[in-house]
């Protein structure tokens, strides 16, 4: 596996909300909060934010291209912005609010040029793409209360992220689109009744829960990754048991007091089907989680199919 770091630096309006998308994803090795773009030397926040220094807030981050690839990286910087907005982000209203990407080599320039042209293509938005695509230039890293804000701050962060419009901007716009009707004829009865309908199937009488072949699992709805052979172990409950997701955010967490019990509901993020729960009685070695999840919400994706499938990003897994 490739030790060879790479940086890249994306500024997508205020850093606040540009470092937890792509915080503790594999192969993230950090994202440091600052500015870049300017003509000042070491500015400052407050300078920066009124407009007297020309820098852009920004987040740089150092990443492993063998396992989190940069193409994976533009992706999801597209998916946290507006890219139309050609006056700032949200509430944020300025050019250090601005959205570009800076790249780093050649190959970098190509893939974020690339990247830009589909979205534009892809009738996503109705209106012209105008983040810029730039050469890097010199980063300065910002003021410490600036850095991994969203885990300082929690409730603010939650607060603002949700004020700004970001927060409901990301859902509107890229939320899997779900129509019921394609779905009831696509799924089988208990794959429907699974997802759309909260329900769980029989222990011991689904396909997954004594299957030990390499691969990965994803949501039967949308197709996005969930799940590695690497993490499935044998909790002797009778469904398929995973001691954690690939990445932690492709999965979220919902309170669950249904059936008088009080538990911790596991949905995938993008098409926010219903997976199962989570509890912690997993292995103490392995991080002490067990993600108990019905077959019927996984489809299996074997090692060896996994590139001609899409998910070529992921073999690194079993390397």
């Amino acid at each position: 596996m490739s030790t060879q770091l790479e940086k890249a630096t994306f500024a997508g309006g205020c850093f606040w909300c540009m470092v937890e998308p792509f915080d503790e994803r594999p192969g993230i090795e950090s994202i440091v909060s600052g500015y870049t773009g300017g003509h000042t030397e070491n500015p400052m926040y407050m300078q920066v934010v009124t407009e007297t220094t020309g820098h852009r807030e920004a987040v740089q981050i150092t990443f492993d291209p063998a396992i989190f690839p940069y193409e994976r990286l533009v992706e999801l910087f597209w998916q946290q912005i507006d890219p139309t907005d050609a006056g700032g982000q949200f509430a944020d209203r300025g050019h250090s609010y601005t959205t570009a990407i800076y790249y780093h080599s050649e190959n970098q320039r190509q893939v974020a040029e690339k990247s830009k042209k589909e979205l534009a293509s892809s009738g996503k938005f109705k209106d012209p793409i105008v983040t810029e695509i730039l050469p890097a230039e010199t980063f300065y890293t910002a003021e410490d209360k600036h850095q991994d804000y969203y885990k300082k701050n929690r409730f603010h962060y939650k607060r603002y992220k949700k004020g700004s419009g970001r927060a409901d901007f990301i859902k509107d716009r890229w939320s899997y689109e779900k129509d019921p009707d394609e779905l009831k004829q696509r799924l089988t009865d208990i794959q429907y009744k699974v997802t759309q309908e909260n329900a769980t199937e029989r222990p011991f009488q689904n396909e997954f829960h004594d299957h030990e072949e390499d691969g990965i699992y994803v949501d039967i709805v949308s197709g996005e990754p969930l799940f590695s052979s690497k993490d499935k172990y044998d909790a002797g409950c009778g469904w398929p048991s995973f001691t954690k997701p690939i990445e932690k955010q492709q999965v979220k967490e919902e309170v669950d007091r249904s059936h008088g019990m009080f538990r911790t509901e596991i949905r995938s993020d993008r098409a926010d089907s219903h997976l199962g729960h989570v509890f912690e009685d997993g292995p103490k070695d392995r991080g002490g989680l067990r993600y108990c999840i019905n077959s019927a919400a996984l489809k299996f994706i074997p090692k060896e199919e996994m590139e001609e499938r899409g998910y070529g990003y992921l073999t690194y897994l079993f390397q």
